[in-house]
């Protein structure tokens, strides 16, 4: 002990005989400068880890360039130019707005101005991939039956549950229906399904994030929340992190373009709440290893997310007519929460989407409570407070409408033309189509010619694909609207690749050049830069 304090009592006269000619301000700066330059290292090297080197050491760079006099201008002024390409190529410039209120009332002339706008409309139907899914005219079939139920409610409001029971009984059924398509009858579920009506795919699943943070957070009390998702999974589970301040780990899918387990596992930590699978996902219309992730999350004791949005109203139908389905729904062991639109394959009018949860704890947590509000107590169930009744009641409609028959019905037709289009693609010399779909989603590349520049050929035949990346490449959704015409669509897409092999070489006013560019573009914050401009010109 003594030797011990002596050696103690040396070392000290040491270092203060070392240090007595050092300035005293420096001394007591030191500890400080250390303490900045370690935390400077600590955000440089979660930087490194969450964005990857290469990403960070761009961004870097170019941080640099633009502090070189003149290079911000001239940037700027690019920046611009492709602004303004984007819009000529989408039509989203505002052009003539009227900008306030007219004098006059002019009620009879209110209907002839909106059916002026509306003439102007690109002709979208059969051309548009996606976007409309009801078959037909829009102004008699499923259209006029779906429009009649929406005007009889459309001043109905259900935050008003006491004034418009109706309403509240409608979700409750549409919800109920929704759940029993996806596992809810089936015991492995646990017979506790719930959840409700929202406005859309993206609000189901800013719902399903925002609730699995807040019951992770009660049940294991993190507080720095992180998700998993595969970089083919839905953007808006990006816009979910940025509004609700969760990390997201992005997982690169494999080399069936599926989420990677392995990859999954190796990013699970103590403040992981959840991770996501997706039936299909959005680009290639695959089905991820739903079963295996919930094994996962099981065995951590995370949440699960199925996102359903595209698959909800197709899957269980296709199921029944003996097509090859892997599990996807709440008979999956693990699956928290199912996120599925009604108004894409389940025909209801645009708006319509169901959040769905595996029991009522974790639901709980989607809730927001107000008690300490001079207007009174305050709850509401999702996002929105006032919601359309009117787009309930439509919901309602299209599914007792339909019922089984019509969807199996229309499953089969929309599954078979989607496996028409798929081998028509496959037989066009220098297209590929990207993994083995699933469902009615059809992505399809090119090793031959720029897949872009077929897409501007295709555009102008008066076609709407969506242009995807890594790898460059196109998709189509199959709806009813395609049925009729899938044939027309694989002649102009045989011709639009023979006319890019004839004459390669983007065409006056085509896109290929800023999509290709925007794939290629290593810095990846002036390509967020862009689409921000271009978002904040056209809306």
């Amino acid at each position: 002990m003594e030797a011990a304090t002596e050696l103690a009592l040396r070392l000290r006269a040491a270092a203060n005989a070392r240090l007595a000619g050092q300035e005293p301000l420096l001394l007591a700066a030191a500890p400080l400068v250390a303490l900045l330059a370690a935390r400077a290292i600590h955000a440089a090297a979660a930087s490194v880890a969450d964005r990857g080197l290469r990403a960070v050491l761009v961004a870097l760079v170019m941080a640099t360039i633009k502090l070189v006099p003149g290079v911000s201008a001239y940037i700027a002024a690019e920046k611009s130019k492709v602004v303004e390409q984007l819009q000529s190529g989408s039509g989203s410039a505002r052009k003539n707005l009227r900008t306030q209120l007219p004098d006059v009332g002019a009620p009879d002339g209110v209907i002839g101005e909106l059916q002026a706008l509306k003439d102007k409309d690109v002709k979208w139907q059969g051309k548009c991939s996606g976007t409309v899914y009801i078959s037909g005219s829009e102004s008699d079939g499923h259209f006029a039956l779906i429009n009649k139920a929406y005007s009889m409610f459309s001043h109905t409001n259900p935050l008003h549950q006491d004034v418009f029971k109706s309403v509240a009984h409608l979700e409750a059924e549409v919800v109920a229906m929704t759940a029993a398509l996806l596992g809810s009858k089936e015991k492995a579920s646990g017979g506790q399904i719930c959840g409700n009506m929202t406005s859309g795919g993206t609000e189901s699943i800013l719902l399903a994030v925002k609730t699995s943070r807040d019951y992770m957070q009660s049940k294991k009390g993190i507080k720095k929340p992180e998700m998993i998702i595969a970089e083919s999974a839905h953007s808006a589970y990006d816009k979910a992190a940025q509004y609700f301040n969760i990390k997201v780990r992005r997982v690169p899918v494999n080399k069936e373009f599926l989420a990677d387990v392995k990859g999954f596992r190796r990013c699970i930590n103590g403040n992981t709440i959840m991770m996501v699978g997706s039936a299909p996902g959005f680009p290639h219309g695959l089905i991820d290893p739903i079963e295996e992730l919930g094994e996962l999350a099981s065995q951590y004791g995370i949440c699960l997310h199925v996102d359903l949005c595209l698959g909800g109203f197709v899957l269980p139908f296709a199921r029944k007519l003996g097509y090859p389905i892997p599990p996807f729904d709440f008979s999956v062991k693990g699956v928290t929460s199912i996120s599925t639109d009604v108004h894409k394959y389940g025909l209801a009018p645009k708006g319509t989407s169901t959040v769905l949860y595996s029991n009522h704890e974790i639901r709980k947590h989607q809730f927001v409570a107000v008690t300490e509000w001079t207007g009174g107590l305050y709850v509401s169930p999702t996002m929105a407070g006032s919601r359309p009744g009117g787009l309930i009641a439509g919901a309602w409609a299209a599914m007792m409408s339909l019922g089984l028959n019509g969807y199996l019905e229309s499953t089969s037709q929309i599954m078979e033309v989607s496996k028409k289009i798929q081998k028509g693609i496959d037989d066009i010399p220098g297209l590929f189509v990207i993994g083995k779909p699933d469902m009615t989603v059809v992505a399809f590349g090119s090793d031959a010619v720029d897949i872009f520049e077929v897409n501007d050929i295709m555009s102008s035949k008066g076609w709407h694909l969506n242009a995807l990346q890594r790898p460059n490449s196109l998709h189509i959704c199959v709806t009813l609207q395609h049925v009729a015409i899938y044939e027309e669509f694989l002649r102009d897409l045989r011709d639009s690749v023979n006319t890019v092999k004839a004459n390669p070489g983007p065409i006056s006013g085509g896109m290929a050049p800023i999509y290709g560019a925007a794939g290629k573009m290593p810095d990846r914050g002036t390509v967020r830069e862009l689409l921000v401009e271009f978002m904040d010109s056209s809306c």
